[in-house]
């Protein structure tokens, strides 16, 4: 059952065949060029990952991050990529941070680059094709020279694939010496990280040979939770993702159907949700590798019955208030405060086969960045989400993953993937992957729906991108909701009386997309919003 939207430059797409939702046309193209060729959801999302790193350079890069989610048939298990890249290894940089801060706009906010390795992590352990079939449609791209750094980069990925082609062995075997080429592990040319590295000295940063080596994508178990059925997956606290799940064990008492859609009722739990979800986001989240973060409580029924009291229906709090799940208490002792006023792109994709990918490829290219030197590999700000607060969960320490706000989402239903949802818009991810969610399970939308309705958000909370080691002083805006003006103005001036501070917006309050894969007939249902210049493709049938 193709649809006509199928065609390329479309918004929505629906086919039993493959479908891909991303961000500029092109990227989702290429993705469905592999699911052409017979390759699988990992093999197409990889090929738009890297795709998306040139059509949508500035929100992601090579040099940036893409923590990825994938539900494998094949092994029947939902996991998590850290495609995120790591704070310099060396103490000696550390303790520079420590002492002048993690600078914006500056070489030294630039983490280790991990989309080469998540990409070939990725195929791997789920694909079915090489690193040169999957990096063509990139390539193909890059060769235009629209822009003078193409050739650049074009030269440095062909080396990868001279690299797999050279390599003896088995496919793995050969992706891992295209990886191991422009990491600069032993055994093979080091060409591209001695290029790399020299290109960090000269902007002056602190990221070295040792530290690309070191690199690696760990696959992890995701954090999950159970919803009206569902079980909705995310990758762990070295991301904010978890919060999500916190907001929805907050909000399991609450009658939705009732309360209506977008009702002043609606809008004021989800605010009051995720205000209480993003306080203990702040408080406890960071790498696991370095802090002992309590998810287990953070998520459990104790913790959450406790947690619930606190949302007011009638008054919107001004308060930040993480609560202790340590010692099982609502609000964490001398943690509350009433604080004073105060680029990312997207991936989907889901195969014939049932495989279901949900990526959030990222970097925040600073807009005066030369792309990357001779390697054209150019550099992201993703340091810039670690601190320099002495005992914080989310300082800075050698060699540790900064807690980002890319969040992608799984969700199945008897243990098969039913939703993957991709949103850029950092602290706003989780927010509007809120409200599709719920758009989908609590009122029926599909995706083509869901990614066009209003949307609302806060900024009630510590801004992510802010290394300030006094953290208060990292918070946004207490009480602040930004609303869409389709909203009826009623229930904006309701939830103004119940102390929202608000904010009306025409343009698109973050960058979703979606797709919905029925799981009685296999069909999948892909959209982005178009209003945010989201693009699908579909495998015709």
């Amino acid at each position: 059952m193709a649809d006509t939207t199928n065609a390329p430059g479309a918004w929505k797409s629906v086919s039993r065949a493959g479908v891909v939702v991303a961000g500029e046309a092109g990227s989702a193209e290429a993705g469905v060029e592999i699911l052409e060729q017979g390759g699988n959801a990992a093999d197409a999302a990889a090929a738009t990952i890297l795709a998306l790193n040139v059509t949508d350079h500035g929100q992601c890069s090579i040099g940036g991050e893409v923590p990825l989610l994938i539900y494998s048939t094949a092994r029947q298990e939902v996991k998590a990529l850290s495609g995120q890249g790591r704070a310099p290894r060396s103490q000696a940089a550390i303790d520079w941070y420590m002492k002048h801060g993690i600078p914006r706009g500056d070489m030294k906010m630039a983490p280790v680059p991990s989309v080469v390795d998540l990409c070939i992590t990725t195929l791997q352990r789920y694909g079915t094709r090489s690193f040169a079939e999957v990096v063509t449609p990139a390539l193909s791209i890059l060769d235009t020279d629209a822009e003078e750094w193409y050739p650049r980069l074009a030269v440095t990925l062909r080396k990868l694939i001279e690299q797999e082609r050279s390599t003896s062995g088995t496919r793995e075997e050969k992706l891992q010496a295209a990886s191991d080429r422009f990491y600069g592990r032993a055994g093979v040319p080091g060409d591209v990280a001695t290029d790399l590295e020299a290109f960090y000295v000269e902007k002056g940063g602190f990221l070295r040979r040792e530290d690309l080596a070191a690199h690696t994508t760990p696959v992890e178990d995701p954090v999950s939770v159970e919803y009206r059925g569902y079980t909705v997956y995310k990758c762990g606290p070295w991301t904010q993702g978890p919060h999500l799940c916190q907001a929805l064990r907050l909000l399991e008492r609450f009658d939705f159907k009732a309360m209506g859609h977008l009702s002043a009722d609606y809008v004021h739990a989800l605010v009051e949700a995720m205000k209480l979800a993003m306080a203990d986001r702040d408080a406890y989240y960071g790498d696991p590798d370095f802090v002992d973060v309590p998810l287990r409580a953070l998520l459990s029924d104790e913790y959450t019955a406790l947690r619930q009291p606190l949302i007011d229906m009638a008054r919107a709090s001004l308060d930040v208030r993480p609560g202790d799940p340590r010692a099982m208490q609502p609000l964490k002792a001398g943690g509350a405060f009433r604080p004073g006023p105060g680029g990312t792109t997207t991936c989907v994709v889901a195969d014939r086969w049932g495989n279901v990918v949900s990526a959030t490829p990222s970097a925040n290219v600073h807009p005066e960045t030369p792309a990357g030197g001779v390697t054209g590999v150019s550099w992201g700000n993703r340091l810039v989400s670690l601190n320099t607060t002495p005992g914080h969960p989310n300082c800075i320490q050698p060699g540790k993953r900064p807690r980002i706000t890319l969040t992608p989402t799984l969700v199945c239903k008897n243990d098969r993937p039913v939703l993957a949802i991709s949103v850029a818009g950092g602290d706003l991810q989780d927010q509007a992957a809120l409200q599709l969610l719920l758009d989908f399970v609590e009122y029926g939308m599909m995706p083509e729906q869901a990614v066009r309705e209003p949307r609302f958000a806060t900024d009630h909370h510590e801004d992510s991108f802010d290394p300030n080691p006094h953290r208060e002083q990292a918070f946004l805006q207490a009480g602040s909701l930004t609303i869409n003006d389709a909203v009826d103005a009623d229930i904006r001036a309701e939830l103004a009386r119940r102390g929202h501070q608000m904010e009306v917006k025409t343009s698109p309050i973050a960058t979703p997309v979606m797709l919905y894969r029925d799981p009685h007939d296999g069909t999948i249902y892909g959209a982005g919003d178009p209003a945010a210049g989201r693009h699908a493709g579909s495998v015709a049938e």
